[in-house]
């Protein structure tokens, strides 16, 4: 009896001397390893492509178009050639063809335009109806006028500041440490004004009333879509 049978084990057959021999020096490994090679190496195509009509290309859609006729009822290893050759032909077009650039997110290439007109995937979008404002302009013959940015140059500071929000040159005089006053309209009201108050109550006002325009006009306009 056995240590391990003693020890209340199950004693293993050795294993055989064949198994421990067997090894990639063996001769059946070693024809193995020639047979995948040989396969490997047969398998491989070569890279230049040959037509009896040259493929047309789309770079920019990545298409290659094969003029040749397939054969009649071709089977799955006929398709599988053509469409590599394509494939290969595409690649070999690309890389003879486009700028190749490098960025720190790798090597890319540089497609050209593209030449092949694609169907839209989605319907072109409604227009949208025009405001009662838009209405009112086209009427009236009133165009927009243009813009020229949100900065505008402040003579008396010497520096570029906003049109409007803080700091914005439609404050002007709000917070001058000196005002002049309207003697005339003093004069008319019996008592005194403070023109920097009168002056952030009007432009107040004006934001005010441009909101609620605003707000008429989308109802309005969602009314008559």
């Amino acid at each position: 009896m056995s240590d391990t049978e003693m020890a209340g084990g199950v004693a293993l057959p050795e294993r055989p001397a064949q198994l421990e021999a067997m090894d990639i020096d063996t001769p059946k490994a070693a024809a193995a390893t020639i047979s995948v090679a040989d396969s490997t190496s047969t398998s491989r195509r070569p890279v230049n492509v040959e037509k009896p009509n040259p493929y047309t290309f789309d770079l920019g859609n990545l298409l290659a178009n094969d003029p040749n006729p397939v054969p009649s009822n071709p089977d799955e290893e006929t398709l599988r050639s053509i469409a590599r050759d394509a494939g290969q032909s595409l690649i070999n077009q690309l890389l003879s063809t486009c700028e190749i650039k490098s960025s720190s997110d790798g090597v890319h290439l540089v497609l050209p335009p593209t030449t092949t007109p694609l169907p839209r995937e989605k319907p072109i979008p409604a227009e949208k109806a025009p405001t009662k404002w838009e209405l009112f302009a086209k009427k009236k013959g009133i165009k927009d006028k243009k813009r020229e940015g949100k900065m505008v140059y402040d003579e008396a500071s010497g520096e570029w500041v906003p049109k409007w929000g803080y700091k914005g040159k439609n404050k002007d005089g709000e917070n001058d440490w000196l005002v002049e006053v309207d003697d005339k309209k003093e004069r008319e009201s019996g008592e005194a004004h403070d023109q920097r108050a009168e002056g952030r109550r009007e432009r107040k006002e004006r934001v005010r009333r441009n909101e609620r325009k605003q707000r008429a006009n989308d109802r309005s306009s969602r009314k008559s879509g």
